[in-house]
């Protein structure tokens, strides 16, 4: 594998459990969300990200419960929308500062992010939730505040995860080449997209299935596996 100047990496099924995402996270914005929206309506920020809701989904104009049952409804189909992210993040930093929960990592991903970082490797995350909620996530993890470990963090709005232009725009905005740039996901296509743009890509194969045997991308079932040069 050539130099590693950069690693970008996933959340869910790579750094952290995705039944923590879906057992946890989403069923506990998903009782939350209603009294949220008619508790925050008025809230500048939570007023934008609903009228984004809205326009995302064709609304000219929607009750409060519309808007309710659509972000239900996107939550149930785990649509990748910006604006609901956004809101869901907003919901998991009561539950963070509650104490109601503390987000899992694997502890081998704890391990060789903590490892990497201190070797002075530049390390961002790209994730479909909010950048906010990746910050939360990161910083009331089961292994402590992560979150000094990384230099910036990426979410939709830089772009969709299975497109290469959003990639292209990643790799312009840490200021390196992408080819100079390692992305790890669980996500053989949002692998796909990056290899399109000119990164370095692993693919992390959680579970007893272990890594395929037509895997289109370098395999490995723990960060511990991850194997780079670093200048």
């Amino acid at each position: 594998m050539p130099s590693v100047r950069a690693i970008v990496t996933d959340i869910e099924g790579t750094t952290s459990s995705i039944s923590f995402v879906k057992d946890v996270l989403f069923p506990y914005a998903r009782e939350r969300l209603p009294a949220f929206v008619i508790t925050h309506h008025d809230t500048p920020e939570v007023q934008h990200w609903l009228h984004e809701a809205a326009r995302e989904a064709g609304l000219t104009s929607a009750s409060e419960q519309e808007i309710i049952d659509l972000l239900i409804h996107w939550i149930d189909s785990d649509r990748k929308s910006t604006a609901l992210k956004a809101l869901q993040g907003m919901i998991w930093a009561d539950g963070y500062g509650d104490g109601d929960f503390r987000a899992h990592i694997y502890e081998d991903a704890a391990r060789c992010l903590n490892k990497w970082s201190a070797q002075g490797l530049p390390l961002y995350v790209y994730s479909s939730g909010s950048i906010p909620a990746q910050k939360l996530l990161f910083g009331n993890t089961e292994a402590g505040d992560l979150t000094p470990v990384f230099r910036g963090y990426f979410d939709t709005e830089t772009g969709p995860k299975r497109e290469a232009e959003s990639y292209r725009r990643i790799a312009e905005a840490i200021g390196m080449n992408a080819r100079d740039i390692l992305f790890l996901s669980d996500i053989a296509e949002e692998l796909d997209a990056a290899l399109v743009a000119g990164m370095q890509t692993t693919l992390l194969a959680r579970g007893d299935a272990g890594c395929p045997a037509d895997a289109r991308h370098p395999c490995v079932t723990t960060f511990d596996s991850i194997g780079f040069a670093h200048d």
